[in-house]
């Protein structure tokens, strides 16, 4: 069987190389589409935009799940583990950053 793969040229424009930093991240999904919503929440500050807007297939949604996984577990091998952080009066502290990965 012949070996069908073709290698792919990704191009990064100088703006999307600058990128956007986030400290929250909501993600939500539809019966085809996931979502992931970043946003920059500034303390004090009652209103944040999303700064970008990710929207893919399950598929590749689950895929960008096992890529994260696999990167945090090199991360933490070489820099060891990456400790979460509980926000101020627990899960409902007032004006801390809400942490959506947080049952």
């Amino acid at each position: 069987m012949a070996d069908n793969k073709q290698e792919l040229k990704i191009e990064l424009t100088p703006e999307v190389a600058h990128g956007h930093y986030s400290n929250l991240a909501v993600i939500a999904h539809s019966a085809n589409e996931f979502f992931a919503d970043f946003i920059a929440v500034a303390p004090n500050m009652p209103q944040a935009k999303v700064l970008s807007r990710i929207i893919m297939t399950p598929e590749n949604a689950k895929n960008l799940l096992f890529a994260l996984r696999d990167n945090i577990a090199k991360y933490e091998q070489t820099y060891g583990e990456i400790q979460r952080k509980t926000p101020k009066g627990g899960a409902k502290g007032g004006n801390d950053i809400p942490n959506p990965f947080m049952a």
